[in-house]
Order: structure tokens, then sequence, then C-alpha cells
């Protein structure tokens, strides 16, 4: 995974080199670049900006930072309805994420809410580094769940090779946020498109470049564009 304690001192490097702008991907770069005070756009990853307290509203950021963010509830409703149309007494779901990515953490409580709102049952599977997930897919050896849902982050991205050999070897579907992990091996997605909120954080970033402010710059919703990709196994 990537060394999120290093985040800091290249934070620093970058006021140095003065840099005019940043652009960001994942909650704790974000809270890194914020305490730099460089202009910076989220581009995806952050969470909910304003309950993590990276801004002040979606509204009116207030502050240095902006970008790209989603409805991760709506998000979530629609993920599990997939599975649900592909498992119809689907009852237990296991959720992966990064628990010490605050972030990831209020994006999985989100899914979880919304998974406990349709009457399934959630297996919490927090992990923090990759030898965790040979705990966590121990744990659902023991106590199988029905399918798996993958909060995306630097960490679970890395690892997400090793869920989609456990969930194949298995015979468990399993679902993820971006349609890269479709095209890498995983069996269906429902998130924001990517190229799209790319496309986005580039037209946010040229603005800042052209004098405007990050504080009075309104984050964009990605729930706007979604996609959604199948891959379908034998």
């Amino acid at each position: 995974m990537g060394r999120t304690a290093d985040l800091p001192r290249l934070a620093e490097e970058l006021v140095a080199a003065g840099v005019e702008a940043l652009v960001t991907i994942g909650y704790p770069p974000a809270v890194a670049a914020k305490a730099t005070g460089i202009p910076t756009v989220a581009a995806s990853g952050v969470g909910d900006p304003v309950a993590t307290g990276l801004v002040e509203s979606l509204a009116r950021p207030g502050g240095t930072v902006t970008g790209i963010s989603d409805n991760a509830t709506e998000l979530s409703t629609k993920r599990l309805g997939l599975l649900k149309e592909l498992l119809p007494n689907l009852r237990k779901v296991a959720m992966l994420w990064n628990q010490d990515d605050l972030g990831m953490t209020l994006r999985y409580r989100s899914s979880a809410g919304a998974a406990e709102s349709i009457g399934v049952e959630v297996q919490a599977l927090g992990v923090r580094e990759p030898n965790d997930f040979e705990t966590a897919f121990s744990a659902m050896m023991t106590e199988k769940p029905d399918a798996i849902l993958m909060v995306a982050d630097a960490l679970t991205v890395l690892n997400r090779k090793r869920v989609f050999e456990f969930a194949a070897g298995h015979r468990l579907p399993a679902i993820f946020e971006s349609d890269f992990h479709v095209r890498d091996g995983g069996l269906m997605s429902y998130g924001a498109d990517v190229g799209e909120s790319f496309s986005r954080a580039a037209a946010l970033t040229d603005r800042i470049l052209r004098g405007a402010k990050p504080a009075n710059l309104p984050f964009d919703r990605a729930e706007q564009s979604v996609s959604t990709k199948w891959r379908h196994k034998r």
C-alpha cells in the first residue's frame, strides 16, 4: 500500500517547489494537501468531505480544497440492488474497507446502513495492512457470506486481485466501486465514471490556475455520471 506516513514530507516538498495547485486521489492525500495551504482539487476517493471535516460544505468549501464527491448511501444502495438482482435471497454481505482511512470508514458506514435498511446483514471486515486480508478471508471461510462489497482506497485497490481470486475460488459474487476492477478480473461494479470525474477535476484545476479560489468552487457530485459494468463468469 502507499506509505501515508510519508505524505506530510512529500507535501512540504511540493510547497518548497512552488507548486501552484494540487490534484489528489484519496482522503489521506487530500488531508496532507490541505495542510500545505496549496489550492487543491480532490479528484476522487475522499468520501464525504463535510463529514470528515475536509470542507465546510459542498456548496462553499470555505478553504483551500474543492473537488469531486459522491453520495455514498445512494451508490451503495444501487450496488446492493445489483447484488439482489443476482442473488434474490441475499442475506449477508461481507464488506472490506480500510479502517485506518476516515473517508473510507464513513463510506463503509453508509454502505452498512444501506444494507441494513433492506434487511441484509453486514459482515464487517476492516483491514489496515496487506496481511489483514488473509484474516478477512479466513473469517469469510468460517462464516461464509452470500456476497462481498469492497470499498476502494489505496490499500484495497492494491490488493484487489487477491479479493478477485478469493471470491472466484469460493464462488462468492463481489461488487466493486469502479469499472477498472471488472477489467482487472472482478465480477461487477457500479460507481462514478472515473474518466468523467477526472475531466471535472481538470476543469476545476484550470479555474484555480486562472485565479478562482477553491473556497468558492462547489464540490461536484460524481453521482451525476455513473457507469455499470458486468462480467459474467461460468
